[in-house]
């Protein structure tokens, strides 16, 4: 068959061979990510429930999404950074334009000293991480605001990006119609021909507007001011918010372990409760005497080495006088070492030393009259300085696998008892319950001690526990009866209980003869609140 009229049979491989770099484009375009950092279905999947549990979380996207855009992907990205161990960041090049500005964010992010610091604390943790967040959204906004003119840009990148993509489609689609007249019609015509050349023109302009646009976006990126910085800035916020978190837990004695267990909003809900109120102020108070307490119970053993009293016999070596190591450097007299030590006859330094001799259950007697109020130096109210001692002792029985009672009290008729069975977790919602209660009125010594030694009595009657200590906490004098103070005699002897009392701020309450002297085994007075350690020894002897 003969060439028909105007159509040219070897024009459509000069039309493939020209439109050859269009065909296939946008499918063989790489693939672009709207995530700066690489994740796995666990980690979408711990993003997702932690952004569901999380109100404060999903407040700060609804805030962000009214301003700008994109930014649901730009907390993911921030939040899966703080939180996976070894956070990788993708290039650049493989972004979806429009995510540039994230990408940049992310990446100032990341690279900054301040955020590897941040990570130690939040890798692991989908609290830490979602609280690292929250924590620098501020910060995220002053960024997308500084970055307002390169995300329009990186947005025309993208419309460019999807233009040559659509053009490059239109090249192959136009080749393939013409494909399509050479098989029916032994070549290509002028118009099919003219509508190639045409799609091929488009798809190189439209690259070259795509190339302009990225190139645009990227220095528009470069020049968007203060991004580092910020970063940086937000980092260093983000670190020590989720590190005062961490301390305040710690001062309350709620364990890493136990957080990690705790569902994200009961641990919302506990770190608001402790950083609100009387709490808050009493967190670091708290944390030196469990610090002190820590410190004493580790002096403290059993008849341990203590005051120089004289010098008795033995054969405790190290406790040899010099006088006795001198017979060692006599040959004549090594014989007679030896055999006095045989003896048990050296002769030996004797010491007296502290003893902790408690078994039976830890009770301590709060006051919390109106009086308990008042601040002494450091702004330190008595109250805080009871129930920080008072908690302190609480871990001092869970070390020593003995039950813990506190009693709070004031007036005769105002008293709340708080159990703390040494087989079970203390629990810190009992334990806040216990902080937090203030009966107010006046004082009662009675009601309290009555209360704690029917506690010791029902221990004795179910354990044959006995040696139980008392520390009874005031700031006031009052009376007590002869009758009651023969049965208290009487009860103290059959129990074998101590009594320790703290005097708060009422030095008189602590002088000889009075009333809380007579029920004493070992009285001291408080006035300095700032000082934890005036109560040192109460942690080495109970």
């Amino acid at each position: 068959m003969g060439e028909t009229p105007g159509r040219t049979p070897g024009r459509l491989d000069e039309l493939a061979s020209r439109a050859g770099k269009w065909l296939g484009r946008s499918a063989a375009a790489p693939e672009r990510h709207t995530a700066a950092v690489v994740t796995d279905r666990f980690d979408r999947i711990t993003w997702r429930d932690t952004y569901e549990q999380s109100a404060g979380l999903r407040d700060v996207a609804a805030e962000l999404n009214e301003r700008y855009r994109y930014t649901t992907d730009l907390l993911t990205d921030v939040f899966l950074a703080a939180y996976k161990v070894g956070p990788r960041l993708r290039e650049r090049a493989e972004m979806d334009p429009s995510r540039l500005v994230n990408h940049q964010v992310i990446t100032s992010l990341v690279e900054s000293l301040e955020f590897a610091e941040l990570r130690r604390e939040t890798a692991g943790d989908p609290y830490a991480a979602a609280m690292a967040v929250l924590a620098q959204a501020a910060a995220l906004r002053e960024m997308l605001e500084r970055s307002r003119s390169a995300q329009e840009r990186a947005e025309r990148a993208k419309q460019a990006q999807q233009d040559a993509e659509g053009a490059a489609d239109a090249v192959g689609e136009a080749l393939q119609q013409a494909a399509y007249e050479a098989d029916w019609s032994n070549g290509v015509g002028a118009p099919t021909a003219d509508a190639v050349q045409q799609a091929i023109e488009a798809a190189e302009t439209a690259d070259a507007a795509a190339r302009q646009a990225a190139q645009d976006a990227a220095q528009a990126l470069a020049a968007a001011p203060g991004i580092r910085a910020a970063a940086r800035n937000a980092a260093a916020k983000a670190a020590r918010a989720v590190r005062e978190e961490a301390a305040l837990m710690r001062a309350w004695g709620v364990g890493s372990g136990e957080l990690e267990r705790m569902p994200f909003d009961q641990r919302a809900r506990l770190a608001e409760r402790l950083r609100s109120g009387r709490l808050a102020q009493w967190a670091e108070l708290i944390g030196r005497f469990r610090q002190m307490a820590g410190g004493e119970r580790a002096r403290k053993v059993e008849n341990a080495t203590g005051e120089l009293v004289g010098v008795t016999l033995g054969d405790d070596l190290s406790r040899v006088i010099p006088s006795e190591l001198a017979n060692l450097g006599l040959p004549e007299l090594r014989a007679v070492f030896a055999a006095r030590y045989a003896a048990g006859e050296l002769m030996l330094y004797d010491s007296q030393g502290e003893q902790a001799t408690g078994q039976g259950a830890i009770i301590a007697c709060v006051d919390t009259s109106h009086s308990m109020y008042e601040a002494g130096p450091g702004g330190v109210t008595r109250e805080a300085w009871a129930k920080a001692c008072a908690l302190a002792l609480l871990d001092q029985a869970r070390h020593a696998g003995r039950d813990f009672v506190g009693v709070l009290f004031s007036a005769a008729d105002k008293i709340k008892v708080f159990r703390f069975p040494s087989g079970r977790p203390a629990g810190i919602a009992r334990i806040l319950d216990f902080a937090e209660t203030f009966l107010g009125g006046g004082t009662s010594y009675q009601a309290p001690l009555t209360a704690a030694r029917e506690l010791l009595e029902e221990e004795f009657n179910d354990t044959a526990r006995t040696r139980g200590d008392i520390v009874m906490i005031t700031d006031d004098e009052c009376g007590v009866t002869e009758e009651w103070m023969r049965g208290w005699n009487e009860a103290k002897h059959q129990l074998g209980f101590r009594v320790f009392g703290v005097a708060i701020g009422a030095p008189r309450a602590a002088e000889t003869g009075s009333v809380l002297e007579a029920l004493c085994d070992n009285l001291r007075s408080i006035e300095d609140l700032t000082d934890v350690h005036a109560a040192a020894d109460l942690f080495r002897v109970i």
